[in-house]
């Protein structure tokens, strides 16, 4: 059966998750014309997005299609064709077990969350196949909230165990302004949009110290490598390496303050305390938790991974090491071949 075939058996679609990411998707979905039944904890962003079609706590200024609909009940938007949950990476085991009692086992399932869960370390898909058995799919690239909800054109990578299920729920997903590249790399796609976040915490910590733009190019080039070399020891294919989920999505978060990670480091770098620069920055902010499982695994194999970026950031958002001695000890690392 043709993917657009199979996409039109998707006709409703649960969101869960009512913050910026769960509203943008659930606004994007609605222009891909799919009935769309978002589910939010709090019971003011539902009555917003329901009566004054708005969530202005999580995604403002931006007015949401009135025919979007919101609930508390997790059980109803359970009831759709297809779900994905699209929740912090450190909720996403809650959202599964709220799942679980109206879980219909085999409904198509999407992971719009980026990161590892903290003291288990397993990504965000083996979470959800953990708690609600099979294996999801996942969606990643680089995608800002507002943009996706404005309709601004965005490219994005999703990955799903079999081509076939990728391309059905891309068709089902996907718009003009909303493109939806497939991948089998579950892998790779995750270790992307997880790691990205850590590296992020470093170039906005080097544009708070204004290091200058030979610096910011430096880092940038240097955290891809590293994420590169993680990437691969833990199974991601290298074609992904250059694509959406990974280099795509580093570029993205790595240059610009609508990135809370980036955003998190600046404000570090310009000397804020951590809890100073969460306060600042607002919402969740992956990077922090990811930064301590990153380091963990990267200690794993036989040959322990070097991962100077990573590293740091970790000393710096765990308090073990200052901004300024992070930055020197980068920079006192001995010159040695690129790769």
């Amino acid at each position: 059966m043709a993917a657009k075939e199979k996409a039109s058996r998707l006709q409703s679609v649960g969101v869960i998750g009512g913050g910026a990411w769960g509203t943008a998707l659930a606004q994007s979905l609605r222009m891909a014309g799919r009935d769309v039944l978002l589910w939010a904890r709090d019971p003011e962003v539902v009555s917003g997005i329901n009566h004054q079609h708005v969530n202005e706590q999580r995604l403002p200024g931006i007015a949401l299609d009135h025919r979007l609909r919101a609930t508390n009940a997790i059980d109803e938007a359970a009831a759709c064709d297809f779900l994905l949950i699209a929740v912090p990476s450190q909720h996403v085991r809650e959202a599964s077990k709220g799942l679980k009692p109206h879980w219909e086992k085999g409904k198509p399932l999407v992971i719009c969350a980026k990161g590892f869960e903290f003291g288990t370390g397993l990504y965000c898909a083996g979470v959800v196949s953990e708690v609600l058995g099979g294996l999801p799919a996942v969606l990643s690239g680089p995608s800002f909230a507002s943009d996706v909800a404005r309709g601004l054109p965005t490219a994005v990578t999703l990955a799903a165990f079999k081509h076939r299920d990728a391309a059905h729920l891309a068709a089902a997903i996907g718009h003009k302004h909303f493109r939806v590249y497939t991948s089998q790399d579950l892998a790779g796609v995750q270790l992307g949009g997880a790691v990205k976040n850590v590296l992020a915490i470093a170039a906005g910590i080097l544009v708070g110290r204004r290091l200058g733009a030979s610096a910011h190019a430096a880092l940038v080039t240097r955290a891809f490598y590293e994420l590169s070399q993680f990437a691969r020891e833990f199974g991601a294919q290298r074609e992904t390496l250059t694509g959406l989920s990974c280099l795509g999505d580093l570029i993205l978060t790595c240059n610009s303050p609508q990135s809370r990670n980036f955003t998190l480091g600046r404000h570090l770098g310009e000397g804020r305390t951590l809890p100073e620069a969460l306060a600042a920055t607002g919402g969740t902010v992956e990077g922090v938790v990811t930064a301590t499982v990153v380091v963990e695994m990267a200690r794993k194999p036989k040959r322990p991974l070097e991962m100077p970026i990573a590293s740091a950031v970790q000393g710096v958002v765990s308090g073990r090491t200052s901004v300024n001695d992070a930055i020197d000890e980068l920079l006192s690392r001995p010159q040695k071949a690129e790769s």
